[in-house]
């Protein structure tokens, strides 16, 4: 099995509850077919470079996941008959970037820690 990146941008007009299960709806895709999600970050409402079907903002999801070569296949006719999505991008990541992506998901976590109410006066 091989480690992958995929990029889709939704359609802005999803609401909350269909932009989640859309991210569902792939996650489940994988897992179906014998993959395994590593890592789904929803980035939420950004502005495009340019005007995709008249729309100027899209709604990024970003998911790392492994799977059989083969499966890519299966996940592009599944990502073209969506209608949610407007753009859509996957890419196989070497062993560099697998460390990267695990190495910056760790400083996320430490860095979004809250430190413990009144650390300040326990630092002497």
């Amino acid at each position: 099995m091989n480690n992958y990146e995929l990029m889709v941008i939704f359609t802005p007009v999803l609401s909350e509850e269909e932009f989640k299960a859309a991210q569902k709806k792939y996650a489940d895709l994988v897992t179906e077919n014998g993959g395994e999600v590593l890592h789904s970050n929803p980035w939420g409402l950004k502005s495009l470079a340019y005007p995709i079907d008249k729309k100027t903002t899209g709604l990024y999801w970003v998911m790392e996941y492994k799977a059989p070569t083969s499966f890519n296949e299966k996940l592009k006719i599944q990502l073209l008959r969506d209608e949610s999505q407007m753009r859509h991008m996957y890419t196989a990541l070497d062993k560099y970037a697998v460390d990267y992506n695990a190495k910056r998901e760790v400083a996320d976590v430490l860095l979004t820690k809250k430190p413990p109410l009144n650390s300040w006066q326990k630092m002497k």
